[in-house]
């Protein structure tokens, strides 16, 4: 399995490529600017767990990872109604960021598991 830093990171750029290629326009621009953010947040915020202070500060760091891939699920899938191109690339992001969120939950129950243990 690839190194979860490294695939957070690879989503965000992933995401970067796809919006350069979406039209500029007011209404393009603001799901796009969303979903940059949102999804170098991902990573970013992935990378800043892995420096937790504690075991409640790595599961706060962690649930922002949650909260950041759920935003960028959100936007892609804005994206996939409104855009109508890139339609694959838009479903193999979502699916991406799907299984990165599943990968954030998991460990978040394993962190909560072993403070209480």
């Amino acid at each position: 399995m690839k190194d979860l830093k490294l695939r957070t990171k690879q989503f965000a750029v992933d995401c970067w490529f796809l919006c350069s290629k979406i039209p500029h326009s007011r209404e393009y621009n603001a799901y796009v600017n969303q979903l940059l953010r949102s999804s170098s947040s991902v990573g970013a915020n992935y990378r800043a767990s892995q420096r937790g202070k504690s075991t409640a500060d790595f599961i706060n760091k962690l649930k922002i990872v949650e909260e950041e891939t759920d935003e960028s699920m959100y936007f892609l899938e804005l994206l996939m109604e409104v855009y109508g191109k890139e339609t694959e690339k838009l479903k193999l992001l979502h699916s991406e960021a799907s299984e990165i969120l599943a990968i954030i939950v998991a460990s978040i129950n394993t962190a909560r598991r072993n403070q209480k243990g």
